[in-house]
Protein backbone atom coordinates (compact mmCIF):
# COMPACT_ATOMS: atom_id res chain seq x y z
CA UNK A 1 0.00 0.00 0.00
CA UNK A 2 1.26 3.87 -1.13
CA UNK A 3 2.02 6.24 1.00
CA UNK A 4 -1.04 8.19 -0.42
CA UNK A 5 -3.44 5.25 0.16
CA UNK A 6 -2.42 4.53 3.31
CA UNK A 7 -2.88 8.59 4.20
CA UNK A 8 -6.08 8.64 2.45
CA UNK A 9 -7.14 5.50 4.18
CA UNK A 10 -6.31 6.87 8.02
CA UNK A 11 -8.92 10.10 7.16
CA UNK A 12 -11.52 8.21 5.70
CA UNK A 13 -11.47 5.94 8.94
CA UNK A 14 -10.61 9.35 11.32
CA UNK A 15 -13.96 11.09 9.46
CA UNK A 16 -15.91 7.91 10.28
CA UNK A 17 -15.05 7.74 13.82
CA UNK A 18 -15.75 11.39 14.23
CA UNK A 19 -18.84 10.62 12.12
CA UNK A 20 -20.43 8.05 14.79
CA UNK A 21 -19.07 9.85 17.59
CA UNK A 22 -21.12 12.42 16.72
CA UNK A 23 -23.87 10.20 15.74
CA UNK A 24 -23.67 8.66 19.27
CA UNK A 25 -23.57 11.91 21.10
CA UNK A 26 -27.08 13.09 19.46
CA UNK A 27 -28.43 9.35 20.31
CA UNK A 28 -27.00 10.20 23.80
CA UNK A 29 -28.43 13.74 24.51
CA UNK A 30 -32.20 13.60 22.18
CA UNK A 31 -32.26 10.61 24.29
CA UNK A 32 -32.59 11.58 27.62
CA UNK A 33 -34.48 14.73 26.39
CA UNK A 34 -37.02 12.13 25.17
CA UNK A 35 -36.89 10.61 28.58
CA UNK A 36 -37.10 13.79 30.21
CA UNK A 37 -40.16 15.15 27.67
CA UNK A 38 -41.95 11.83 28.55
CA UNK A 39 -41.44 12.29 32.59
CA UNK A 40 -43.30 15.85 31.77
CA UNK A 41 -46.51 14.67 29.86
CA UNK A 42 -46.94 11.46 30.77
CA UNK A 43 -45.02 10.68 34.69
CA UNK A 44 -46.56 7.91 35.99
CA UNK A 45 -47.04 5.93 32.67
CA UNK A 46 -43.04 6.80 32.05
CA UNK A 47 -42.68 6.15 35.71
CA UNK A 48 -43.88 2.55 34.81
CA UNK A 49 -40.78 1.45 32.69
CA UNK A 50 -38.04 2.45 34.64
CA UNK A 51 -38.40 -0.89 36.56
CA UNK A 52 -38.63 0.32 40.43
CA UNK A 53 -41.54 -1.34 41.99
CA UNK A 54 -43.13 1.73 42.92
CA UNK A 55 -43.58 5.05 42.45
CA UNK A 56 -44.86 8.55 44.61
CA UNK A 57 -48.41 8.66 44.23
CA UNK A 58 -50.42 12.21 44.82
CA UNK A 59 -49.01 15.46 45.29
CA UNK A 60 -45.50 13.72 45.37
CA UNK A 61 -45.66 12.45 42.16
CA UNK A 62 -44.26 16.11 41.51
CA UNK A 63 -40.52 14.36 41.78
CA UNK A 64 -41.69 12.34 38.39
CA UNK A 65 -41.56 15.82 36.56
CA UNK A 66 -38.43 17.01 38.90
CA UNK A 67 -36.68 14.33 37.19
CA UNK A 68 -38.14 15.21 33.92
CA UNK A 69 -36.76 18.31 34.04
CA UNK A 70 -33.34 17.06 35.32
CA UNK A 71 -33.06 15.06 32.28
CA UNK A 72 -33.74 17.38 29.85
CA UNK A 73 -31.15 19.44 31.24
CA UNK A 74 -28.84 16.31 30.79
CA UNK A 75 -29.74 15.74 27.10
CA UNK A 76 -29.34 20.02 26.44
CA UNK A 77 -25.91 20.27 28.14
CA UNK A 78 -23.79 17.74 25.38
CA UNK A 79 -26.43 19.58 22.56
CA UNK A 80 -24.71 23.11 23.61
CA UNK A 81 -21.35 21.19 23.47
CA UNK A 82 -21.92 19.68 20.17
CA UNK A 83 -23.36 22.64 18.34
CA UNK A 84 -20.55 24.99 19.09
CA UNK A 85 -17.71 22.16 18.51
CA UNK A 86 -16.06 21.74 22.06
CA UNK A 87 -15.73 18.03 21.31
CA UNK A 88 -13.03 17.09 24.03
CA UNK A 89 -15.37 19.18 26.99
CA UNK A 90 -18.57 16.99 25.27
CA UNK A 91 -16.43 13.92 25.63
CA UNK A 92 -16.34 14.70 29.45
CA UNK A 93 -19.08 16.06 29.99
CA UNK A 94 -20.64 12.88 28.36
CA UNK A 95 -18.41 10.40 30.88
CA UNK A 96 -19.35 12.23 33.92
CA UNK A 97 -23.36 11.82 32.91
CA UNK A 98 -22.76 8.70 32.44
CA UNK A 99 -22.98 8.19 36.24
CA UNK A 100 -26.67 8.69 35.76
CA UNK A 101 -27.49 4.80 34.30
CA UNK A 102 -25.21 3.26 36.54
CA UNK A 103 -26.51 4.99 39.39
CA UNK A 104 -30.24 3.94 38.00
CA UNK A 105 -29.34 0.53 37.57
CA UNK A 106 -28.10 0.49 41.25
CA UNK A 107 -31.13 1.67 42.62
CA UNK A 108 -33.88 -0.29 40.78
CA UNK A 109 -31.64 -3.42 41.95
CA UNK A 110 -31.08 -2.09 45.70
CA UNK A 111 -34.92 -1.18 46.05
CA UNK A 112 -35.82 -4.61 44.68
CA UNK A 113 -37.03 -3.80 41.18
CA UNK A 114 -36.71 -5.54 37.84
CA UNK A 115 -33.52 -7.12 37.29
CA UNK A 116 -33.96 -7.21 33.35
CA UNK A 117 -34.89 -3.16 33.54
CA UNK A 118 -31.44 -2.74 35.30
CA UNK A 119 -29.37 -4.43 32.95
CA UNK A 120 -31.45 -4.20 29.94
CA UNK A 121 -32.33 -0.92 30.23
CA UNK A 122 -30.44 0.97 32.87
CA UNK A 123 -26.61 -0.56 32.40
CA UNK A 124 -27.40 -0.88 28.71
CA UNK A 125 -27.34 2.38 28.18
CA UNK A 126 -24.48 3.33 30.88
CA UNK A 127 -21.99 1.32 28.77
CA UNK A 128 -22.92 3.31 25.19
CA UNK A 129 -22.59 6.25 27.13
CA UNK A 130 -19.31 5.77 28.20
CA UNK A 131 -18.16 3.83 24.48
CA UNK A 132 -19.65 7.18 23.16
CA UNK A 133 -17.44 9.33 25.67
CA UNK A 134 -14.33 6.72 24.72
CA UNK A 135 -14.44 7.66 21.00
CA UNK A 136 -14.71 11.61 21.89
CA UNK A 137 -12.36 11.99 23.85
CA UNK A 138 -9.72 9.36 21.54
CA UNK A 139 -9.93 11.67 18.22
CA UNK A 140 -7.11 12.79 17.18
CA UNK A 141 -6.25 16.40 15.23
CA UNK A 142 -9.00 18.41 14.08
CA UNK A 143 -11.66 16.46 15.93
CA UNK A 144 -10.51 17.90 18.70
CA UNK A 145 -11.43 21.71 19.89
CA UNK A 146 -12.38 23.01 23.19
Amino acid sequence: MSALTTTTARAAGGRLRVNLATGFALVVALGIVYVGVSFLVAPESTAAGFGLPAWPRGDAAAFLNVKGVRDIVSGLVPLALLLTGHRRALGWAVLAESVTPFGDCATVLLHHGSTATAFGVHFATAVFVVATAALLLTERGGARRG
